[in-house]
């Protein structure tokens, strides 16, 4: 785990108005121990000290805690072996825990990281690193509770978005630019690996300019026959606008029975949901919030593996390219607004060939900006795509990365870029 410099500030401290952290410190040193529970008892924390590991497995199966610091040199029960335990009925994000070792033992630090800690400080304890790390790791629970209960909320029943970005908004300013470890969780709804689907390949490339993103993009295998894929982009940036992508991810991730917005049953079977009912039914989900003027950008496609045929629709989303040797380059081209603006959509088709390649992507590819100001733009996009083709499609996705970030020459990314491609083989 990549550690913030320390001379940067200290994440905030929690609201007054919440109840505060309840922390357990665990460490056989009586000095450091009550030395660590008396300071951090004066930035507003509840604390439990005790001496050995036996006593610390005990508190934390008798009370509720937000955060464990474990020393990793303990008598007896070794503060690893505590770890092991604990992580045996308690994950990472439940329950975070910080290990406290030697400044020389990296082979406890590797070992403490591999069993699931969250992070580490090295004794001599300094108490201003010691405090910036609980600190992010309460944020961090905090944000992670918040997006738990929004996908909780969304699969019950339709969210009133207004209300809900309020709620984001609010969080967001307590939680600050400071999660940036939270974009781990962002993270987990991305592909975690190309899929295997017979008739297609895919590749893709996900860089956020910022901790959090607002972008998203996935690939569903609906059925034997069918499978969906896709890329959004919310306006805006930061833990609004990177929750709400969350939000609109989980819904279009769930393919079973129940509340799925991509499949629904037709004559007694699971048949997939067209592209265009998709986004008519986030649009009703996702209405536009006046007070924030968010709203997203969708391109989703749905790709026949046995006829060839994809299906697409695009709200407000840039043209996904196709581009083959034999044929000149085409772009996807929609006309609906977009998600959140009323729209009624439609959807077009279009046949693919063997070798045929189709590339979605965010506008943080073709609005990269130079020193200059000048844009990357569609000319430059496409002739690295064609420059790719003999390439195998991963490869070439890479390549476009890499000649937006040449372009960009030093210049701080504005935009998340995304890019997500398909082959017909």
């Amino acid at each position: 785990m990549a550690h913030s410099p320390d001379n940067i500030p200290l994440p905030p401290e929690s609201d007054p108005k919440e109840d505060p952290a309840h922390i357990l410190v665990v460490d056989d040193d009586e000095s450091n121990r009550e030395s660590l529970r008396r300071r951090l008892a004066r930035h507003g924390y509840l604390v439990v000290a005790v001496a050995d590991g036996p006593a610390a497995l005990e508190m934390i199966e008798r009370e509720v805690f937000d955060l464990v610091l474990l020393d990793v040199m303990m008598p007896g029960m070794s503060g690893l072996e505590v770890l092991e335990r604990v992580r045996q009925h308690r994950s990472h994000t439940d329950l975070p825990i910080i290990m406290a070792t030697a400044q020389d033992k990296s082979e406890d630090v590797v070992r403490a990281l591999d069993n699931g800690a969250n992070d580490y400080v090295t004794k001599p304890l300094e108490f201003a690193v010691v405090l910036a790390r609980v600190r992010t790791q309460l944020l961090l629970k905090k944000a992670v509770n918040l997006a738990v209960d929004l996908e909780r909320r969304l699969s019950a029943r339709n969210v009133d978005l207004e209300t809900a970005n309020a709620k984001l908004e609010l969080h967001a300013r307590r939680a600050t630019y400071d999660l940036e470890t939270a974009a781990k969780v962002q993270k987990t709804f991305l592909p975690a690996r190309s899929p295997k689907i017979e008739g297609s390949s895919f590749a893709w490339v996900y860089e956020p300019c910022q901790e959090l993103a607002g972008d998203s993009l996935n690939i569903l295998q609906l059925d034997v026959d069918h499978v969906a894929f896709y890329v959004l982009d919310v306006s805006g940036h930061g833990v609004a606008a990177s929750l709400l992508a969350v939000a609109a991810t989980r819904l279009l991730s769930e393919i079973g029975f129940g509340n799925s917005i991509v499949m629904h049953v037709r004559d007694g079977a699971m048949v997939p949901v067209p592209p265009a009912q998709v986004a008519d039914t986030l649009n009703k989900r996702f209405e536009t919030n006046s007070e924030t003027g968010q709203f997203m950008t969708l391109f989703y496609a749905i790709y026949n593996t046995r006829n060839q045929m994809l299906t697409y629709v695009s709200a407000g989303h840039p043209g996904a390219i196709q581009i083959a040797h034999s044929k000149k380059p085409c772009i996807l081209h929609g006309t609906g607004l977009p998600i959140g603006f009323g729209e009624q959509y439609e959807q077009q088709s279009v046949r693919l060939d063997p070798g045929d390649r189709v590339y979605l992507y965010s506008d943080g590819v073709t609005e990269a900006m130079n020193p200059l100001r000048d844009l990357f733009g569609n000319e430059r996009l496409i002739s690295a795509l064609e420059r790719g083709l003999d390439q195998v499609l991963a490869d070439s996705v890479a390549t476009l990365q890499a000649e937006v970030r040449t372009w960009q020459n030093g210049e701080a990314a504005k935009d998340d870029l995304s890019v997500l491609a398909m082959e017909c083989v």
